[in-house]
């Protein structure tokens, strides 16, 4: 089951992006200078404490930069992936002056990894958020947050309760409703997969065989390659074959389910379309063409939300950081900068 758990992890292409003149990128100098930091020993490596239910653990995060007034906080999807896969905005975010970090959640490779399900909850996972925000001295003058697949309801949940102390919000590739993600599959994904092909998966996933090698030769060229990552398996990237390795099939599964196809787990009936209009801090929603997550359901988010704009990959699938990269990296950079110069605009 090694590469079982990848389906909800996923220049401009913005409906309405500024266009004005951004400011000039930190000096490198400026850029690198760590006085003051506690986190110059490791290389910007903290390991916080987080206090649970179930008592004191610790989660890694990592820094890059400084910036005083653009601090991107990145959550990966999953749940139980890590930060591994985000990887490629080392080659965007440096040159543009951004502060950024990455994170491992709790259960993820580089962070504890506790044995107890009940870890595994939406709302303990907001409040873990919340301690990392408060230990990394964010605050609503400098912090960003960007979420992507699980990660999306993990920033949308986020910002429900906590959004007093976010500067900007990216959802990204993440609808707003599981359900509705699951209409989307059946009539979409799976309506366009070989009917030969599809009958054997739900076959296999039917006697819940999925430790079958079948399951996976039959995932990879039907569904993988079109909504996953469109690029033939063997020219997938570094950062995202590690991401795959180092899962963690205690804190998927519970949360999302064995099957590929579809969500079954703890999170198949999260929705939250009926509150996105109480998001009312500057937010970008990321959509790609060929995503497994529908991309006309991602824009009309983006008009839910008080203050929202759409990001549209055109030739992106739910890795649409790497299939549609100059795009992906072009609009979360650009929000970013309109939102921290006053010149957002949807």
């Amino acid at each position: 089951m090694k590469m079982l758990w990848i389906a909800v992890l996923a220049v401009f292409s913005v409906t309405g992006c500024s266009q004005k003149t951004q400011p000039a990128p930190q000096p490198a100098s400026s850029y690198f200078d760590n006085t003051g930091r506690d986190d110059v020993l490791t290389g910007g490596v903290r390991m916080i404490a987080i206090n649970t239910p179930k008592g004191e653990f610790h989660v890694w995060t990592k820094r890059t930069g400084n910036n005083p007034r653009i601090k991107l906080l990145l959550l990966h999807g999953g749940p139980g992936f890590d930060h591994e896969y985000m990887e490629c905005f080392d080659s965007y975010l440096p040159k543009e002056g951004i502060e950024y970090y990455y994170y491992d959640q709790l259960g993820s490779f580089f962070s504890d990894q506790p044995d107890d399900s009940s870890l595994w909850d939406t709302a303990r996972f907001v409040e873990e958020v919340e301690q990392v925000r408060q230990a990394l001295h964010l605050d609503k003058d400098n912090f960003y947050l960007l979420g992507h697949s699980w990660g999306g309801i993990l920033a949308m949940e986020y910002a429900l309760k906590y959004q007093e102390h976010v500067k900007g919000l990216v959802i990204s590739n993440m609808m707003s409703s599981i359900p509705e993600y699951s209409k989307y599959a059946k009539t979409v994904f799976k309506a366009t997969m070989d009917p030969a092909v599809l009958k054997e998966l739900m076959d296999i996933e039917a006697k819940k065989d999925y430790e079958n090698p079948r399951y996976m030769e039959l995932l990879i060229p039907n569904h993988y390659e079109k909504h996953i990552m469109r690029m033939p398996y063997a020219q997938w990237p570094d950062p995202f074959l590690r991401a795959f390795k180092h899962v963690n099939p205690a804190v998927y599964i519970p949360m999302q389910g064995p099957s590929e196809l579809d969500a079954q787990g703890k999170l198949a009936g999260w929705d939250r379309s009926a509150d996105l209009p109480r998001i009312t801090v500057p937010t970008l929603v990321i959509g790609a063409q060929y995503d497994t997550m529908d991309p006309k359901h991602m824009e009309m988010m983006s008009k839910k939300v008080a203050h929202g704009r759409y990001l549209y990959c055109p030739n992106g699938s739910h890795m649409a950081m790497y299939d549609d990269q100059a795009t992906y990296m072009a609009g979360v950079i650009g929000f970013m900068k309109d939102v921290d110069s006053g010149h957002f605009q949807p």
